[in-house]
């Protein structure tokens, strides 16, 4: 069992527990509660608060979005793993198509944030990483070389997840005038977005409640990992030479 405070509702350690007794049990749900608290830490993050609410310093938002420009090419090996692995040809399509956002869409948005911004090519095209970049394109390469289609699937489904959620709530209040802002948040919310976020959750779902239960516990130290590195690459927009929780702990 974990419990992590007061007030926190006690998850068990295994899924078959969790689902014991549950209607519709989903494994992804049983991921994001037992990765508590560093899940609330990374969706209710200042950076997030302050981005939505149209405030973000543009200098902490220039340090996020050279780091998270350089974090995207690891992302994007990851999905390119998860094609090869993907069980079905339904599976590819899917994943095809999100790369298809990530290489085109988000790259567009990233040239024009950057002009407006003012950072030169030769600082995001060879950027100095912080630990926490390090930490999370590690955790993303090592899930996709040392493990199979489901643990790439566990620290992807969170590294979109999360972003679907605290971008879900920013859109709820007036858009950020700077459009660098808002379309950030635009383009992690909306039907297209939401449909990755639960398709990857399907693909989780059906392939951690069919592994063994030694699998799930390590599916779930991956997601948690995922997570809580996500929390720790908002951290470094405000100080970049921060420290990671965990040092080089590996998944």
């Amino acid at each position: 069992m974990t419990d992590d405070g007061p007030g926190t509702a006690v998850v068990p350690d295994g899924f078959d527990a969790y689902a014991a007794g549950r209607v519709d049990a989903r494994f992804t749900d049983w991921l994001r509660e037992r990765a508590e608290p560093d899940w609330t830490a990374a969706t209710t993050h200042q950076f997030a608060r302050e981005l939505g609410g149209g405030v973000l310093d543009d200098e902490v938002f220039r340090r996020y979005l050279v780091q998270d420009y350089a974090f995207i090419e690891a992302l994007v090996g990851a999905f390119g793993h998860a094609v090869g692995e993907a069980p079905s040809m339904a599976a590819k399509s899917w994943l095809v198509d999100f790369l298809g956002v990530l290489t085109a869409d988000e790259d567009d948005y990233f040239e024009r944030s950057f002009d407006v911004l003012d950072v030169q090519p030769e600082t995001y095209d060879n950027p100095d990483l912080t630990p926490a970049t390090r930490a999370f394109t590690d955790l993303l390469e090592r899930a996709a070389r040392q493990g199979g289609y489901a643990e790439t699937l566990a620290v992807l489904t969170p590294a979109e997840w999360t972003y679907l959620e605290w971008a879900t709530t920013a859109a709820d209040g007036d858009a950020p005038t700077r459009f660098y802002l808002s379309e950030w948040v635009d383009l992690h919310t909306g039907e297209r977005f939401a449909d990755v976020v639960a398709w990857l959750r399907d693909e989780l779902d059906r392939e951690g409640a069919a592994a063994s239960a030694r699998r799930q516990r390590r599916l779930a130290r991956l997601f948690r990992r995922a997570v809580e590195l996500e929390a720790t690459f908002f951290d470094a927009a405000y100080d970049p030479e921060g420290t990671v929780p965990g040092g080089g702990r590996q998944w």
